[in-house]
């Protein structure tokens, strides 16, 4: 058994090399809703000598509102704009002796694509015609899954360490009840259960089956690196093998 853990780094949280020592898969924040070239390059740098697979992070272009806003914007522009930060982070990885291994889209760009069928088909197209041998990250059972395999695409679905669920399988939006498990142990749980019986519990109590390839740690947390740490050691010490392919 095994699974691979990831987590959204060069966001400004001030752990991206305490939790690269644990995770397996880095999405790297391309610039839109955090970061910036010197902060994709030390990331880089970081993660190739930790042997942790490197992933681009794009985002809906919201620096203000984190890429947490949802945005309404023409396709061709999400395209345009896709391209340029894949194109930005892998010039920097290539340059480091590295090699770009996927895409996982950021915020409200990921939510939005895993719902809307003609922003999933954009962003799938976009990948595949930039570099078709990228794998993708996107919410299990998502419309974004479903479009990056018509095109081809090799998949990762991702479930999620701290965020709750609903019945139909996706996010309990931020802010709303139940959008944040805040206990390690709760967290563990739900991901022992993700893990072993590819399944989640709803904020309603319902047990919904999911496939789960990927566990996204969020890096903004003040113990991130702590509960990253605890959940490796946990997996392993159970059987459970950690790595990227």
């Amino acid at each position: 058994m095994r699974i691979d853990l990831n987590a959204d780094l060069g966001e400004g949280c001030g752990q991206d090399a305490e939790l690269l020592d644990w995770v397996s898969s880095a999405n790297i924040a391309c610039g839109w809703h955090a970061g910036d070239a010197d902060t994709m390059q030390a990331v880089v740098r970081l993660a190739i000598a930790k042997g942790v697979a490197i992933g681009a992070h794009p985002s809906f272009p919201d620096r203000e509102h984190f890429g947490r806003r949802e945005m309404s914007l023409p396709m061709e522009s999400i395209r345009a704009g896709l391209l340029y930060q894949l194109g930005a982070l892998d010039a920097i990885v290539r340059a480091e002796g590295g090699a770009l291994a996927h895409v996982k889209p950021h915020g409200a760009l990921y939510n939005q694509a895993a719902r809307q069928p003609e922003l999933a088909q954009t962003l799938a197209r976009a990948i595949r015609d930039y570099n078709p041998r990228l794998r993708v990250m996107g919410l299990a059972g998502s419309r974004f899954i479903e479009a990056c395999r018509a095109e081809g695409l090799e998949t990762r679905q991702e479930g999620f360490a701290d965020r709750g669920y609903r019945a139909d399988g996706s996010l309990v939006p931020r802010g709303q009840p139940g959008d944040l498990l805040d206990t390690d142990e709760a967290m563990l749980a739900q991901v022992e259960q993700m893990v072993r019986k590819q399944s989640v519990a709803a904020v309603d109590g319902e047990s919904v089956p999911l496939q789960i390839d990927t566990i996204c740690l969020h890096g903004d947390g003040p113990h991130a690196a702590a509960f990253a740490r605890r959940l490796r050691q946990h997996l392993e010490q159970s059987g459970v093998a950690i790595r990227a392919d």
